[in-house]
């Protein structure tokens, strides 16, 4: 099996279980209870709505995308000319950040979820402020890298590293843009947890997403 069709089926395997622990934890008569507040409140209900189905096709695209850098790297290792080189030891504190950033977002959608205004707002902060520190700590791995002569341009194995652990980061920059308006809503505009609890549901599958991604991304580093 390929590493490609090998992540494909690890985020394959995380979305349905997700799925699954949703339904085993599902509370049918809170659900209705939620449903009917929601269209007399004009809010969000926690079914298929637009927003909804668009995270999950950019999730499938972002897999593709993923799979295939994965795919070319994996092939790029086998030619003779490849040099393995040490990871930063930052990129064991970074996974711990971002795990943190992780649980934090599942803690803000508990509180968004249970109408808990303080709890969400307090989350929100956390979530950003550790997914902040990753970013700052992925910087901080490439300016030691820079430090000791390895640049980009080096050789093959540390370009394919600049490559995936930047790409990474892009896409996190990406959540955190959505994370601040969500953030600015619940702090800035008074609004109420029921009034942002899709966009911090949203926020946290797209968060545990990352988590994965990185995961799969910084063992294949490690083992190679």
């Amino acid at each position: 099996m390929s590493v490609s069709a090998l992540f494909i089926l690890v985020i394959a395997g995380i979305a349905g279980w997700w799925f699954f622990a949703r339904q085993l934890t599902a509370k049918p008569w809170v659900k209705e209870q939620r449903e009917t507040d929601d269209r007399h409140a004009g809010g969000v209900s926690l079914t298929l709505v637009p927003e909804r189905i668009g995270l999950w096709v950019l999730l499938a695209v972002v897999t593709s995308f993923f799979g295939l850098f994965i795919s070319a790297y994996s092939m790029r290792m086998m030619l003779p000319d490849w040099t393995p080189f040490a990871d930063p030891s930052l990129l064991w504190l970074n996974t711990l950040l971002l795990i943190i950033s992780s649980a934090a977002f599942q803690w803000t959608r508990s509180a968004a979820e249970g109408g808990d205004a303080p709890r969400t707002r307090l989350g929100l902060v956390v979530a950003g402020l550790f997914a902040f520190a990753f970013l700052a700590g992925q910087l901080q791995a490439w300016n030691d890298l820079n430090a000791s002569g390895q640049y980009m341009g080096s050789d093959a194995a540390i370009a394919f590293f600049y490559l995936l652990t930047g790409l990474h980061a892009l896409h996190v920059i990406g959540g955190l843009a959505v994370w601040a308006r969500t953030t600015a809503r619940m702090w800035l505009g008074g609004l109420e947890p029921g009034d942002v609890r899709l966009s911090v549901q949203l926020c946290t599958v797209y968060w545990d997403f990352l988590l994965v991604v990185w995961l799969v991304l910084f063992a294949l580093l490690l083992t190679t």
